[in-house]
């Protein structure tokens, strides 16, 4: 390869991980509303499934990330509980089947498990 070539080689792969990276900020910084206003919206559709009364809140249950709104202290919302099974974050389950629920720490709760 010619000295010219390789230059141009270098620079454009330069010029696209620094767009890349560009980008990717940008992203971070629209994600952090984006995912405020998600939250704000997934808070709305869980009191409102609760104002239903076909639903319970069922703590103990969520695996990882997939929690409904407010998982308790150290969470914030939706998708925030840090382990499997976390016992204070909760799932929204039909009316009378969270505690026959089976998971590997025990059955589901109505109330916040330690």
């Amino acid at each position: 390869m010619s000295n010219p070539t390789l230059s141009a080689m270098v620079g454009g792969a330069f010029a696209v991980a620094f767009g890349s990276l560009a980008a990717t900020s940008a992203a971070a910084q629209m994600s952090k509303g984006d995912m405020e206003k998600m939250m704000k919206e997934k808070q709305a559709m869980t009191m409102k499934a609760m104002a239903g009364g076909k639903m319970e809140k069922c703590f103990g249950v969520a695996l990882k990330g997939q929690n409904d709104c407010y998982a308790g202290a150290g969470t914030t919302c939706a998708g925030t509980s840090h382990a499997d099974y976390q016992g204070n974050a909760f799932k929204l389950e039909p009316k009378g089947t969270c505690t026959t629920m089976n998971t590997p720490n025990g059955h589901g709760s109505l109330t916040p498990k330690a």
